[in-house]
């Protein structure tokens, strides 16, 4: 199944500087985005199962679109972390009538690097 009849995958440019940079560490990080795209997130919102490690991110004063926090992301190049590697995805969905829902990926980082999500970014691109 492609996860692109569904879902219309954007990514900011700051996304993409991120698994750049993360990619020269962690080699197997595009195909690992690939896997948590289409079983979690795709699972979540468009299947409408209830998947751990993926959370509305507080306080940011956004109505729409809602911006998630994903905790659980596997990443092969991580020996032995699976599911709790530490890497961490940021990502606002938007439901659409009559059209195929939006992800857009605002950030991804390592939770060793750092501690939270960018909260300017967010706003910058949806506040």
């Amino acid at each position: 199944m492609k996860i692109e009849e569904h879902l219309e995958i954007i990514r900011l440019p700051e996304f993409d500087k991120d698994l750049k940079k993360l990619k020269k560490k962690y080699r197997t990080l595009e195909k690992d985005l690939g896997r948590f795209l289409l079983a979690q997130v795709y699972m979540h919102h468009i299947e409408k199962h209830e998947v751990k490690g993926l959370y509305p991110i507080a306080g940011l004063g956004i109505k729409k679109p809602k911006i998630y926090k994903a905790t659980r992301f596997s990443c092969q190049s991580l020996k032995g972390g699976g599911s709790y590697s530490g890497m961490r995805v940021t990502y606002a969905y938007s439901e659409e009538e009559n059209e195929r829902d939006k992800i857009t990926l605002i950030e991804i980082y390592y939770k060793g690097d750092k501690e939270n999500e960018n909260r300017d970014r967010i706003i910058k691109y949806f506040g």
